[in-house]
């Protein structure tokens, strides 16, 4: 009787052992990046942006060494060389196509549709940087998807949902997530995405229920009382705003809590009035600050974000292993911020 006692103890320290809330955890200041926001800005004037790619590092390394999990920060591996060797062709890629299309306009619509169908490799390429140059826990992250993978989630779901007046534009966002989380790998261990297209659809129907209910007000106020025509901006304002909100706390409660690894799961809690303060604070200092105030915005924002996502460990973290070496360039990023593209 006394071992079954001691074998039932063991097995519950066990499993409070291995089931854990981790939250996320930013330590960063807001006048910390402030002045390395300064020094990076006056030293990117100073070297007509060629500093940029120093700027990029140093900012990445401070947010990802900022980030905590389990008390252990990220890491971003990046150098400036490869963020300088792949803006450089990036930067003269874009101007021979600007000169082209103002000299040639044939040839640089030819040059134009080439870049259109290269876009998915970009992205692709872009994706693969990002995860490769950012570790945890001495393990990096990977992306691994195909050119036409790519293609049905960059350009085919996306140009459907236009071509549905929007209907299938829950779908299309949904294919998007799925196509970045599926791919996505820490170490050898890939992600998952369980998210259902309805899961994003009801919200959308909610929005547009909204905006159809405020448009058939706005115009019964043309309509009936056109001396309250200039009041409908007080109106449609603050719910605009509320959508915008609502939108975004949605899509980002959505996303977490459709993610795993194994069998660990993410959870998110944003809440409305918890955004809504973050972004008034933030937009009335950054106003009264004529802009100064942009690099600590950011950080409260971080902030804000990493307090509401959490991992729910179910099990050890340390049954992770790390992918083979794989070397990828910083071009497809350059190219997609280049050329105004990207995920």
């Amino acid at each position: 009787m006394p071992e079954s006692v001691t074998t039932d103890n063991a097995t519950h320290h066990d499993k409070t052992h291995t089931n854990k809330i981790l939250p996320f955890e930013f330590r960063g200041q807001g006048f910390e990046y402030f002045k390395l926001w300064v020094v990076n800005a006056l030293l990117t004037a100073l070297t007509l942006g060629i500093y940029s790619a120093w700027a990029t590092v140093r900012n990445n390394r401070y947010l990802h060494s900022n980030l905590y999990l389990n008390n252990t920060h990220f890491r971003y591996l990046a150098t400036p060389i490869q963020i300088l060797k792949g803006r450089i062709i990036a930067v003269v890629a874009l101007i021979i196509y600007m000169v082209t299309l103002q000299f040639k306009p044939t040839l640089g619509a030819i040059l134009g549709i080439a870049l259109f169908i290269a876009i998915p490799y970009f992205v692709n390429q872009s994706l693969a940087f990002n995860r490769r140059m950012t570790s945890y826990n001495n393990i990096q992250f990977r992306f691994h998807a195909t050119y036409w993978q790519a293609v049905m989630a960059v350009i085919i779901w996306p140009l459907l949902g236009v071509l549905s007046f929007g209907l299938l534009y829950p779908k299309a966002y949904k294919e998007m997530n799925k196509y970045i989380v599926n791919h996505s790998s820490y170490g050898t261990t890939q992600f998952h995405f369980s998210a259902k297209t309805w899961d994003y659809g009801k919200p959308a129907l909610i929005a547009a229920a909204v905006m159809l209910v405020f448009g058939l007000v706005a115009l019964g106020v043309i309509s009936s009382a056109p001396a309250l025509v200039a009041l409908l901006p007080l109106i449609i304002l603050p719910v605009y705003l509320v959508l915008i909100i609502f939108a975004i706390v949605t899509v980002n409660n959505i996303f977490y809590r459709n993610l795993h690894i194994e069998e660990h799961n993410f959870n998110a809690n944003f809440t409305m009035p918890g955004l809504f303060k973050v972004m008034l604070i933030n937009v009335l200092l950054t106003i009264l600050t004529l802009g100064l105030y942009l690099p600590a915005a950011k950080i409260r924002m971080i902030k804000y974000m990493a307090e509401n996502i959490r991992l729910e460990a179910n099990g050890s973290l340390e049954n992770f292993y790390a992918a083979s070496s794989q070397n990828v360039g910083a071009l497809g990023e350059e190219m997609g911020q280049a050329f105004d593209f990207g995920v």
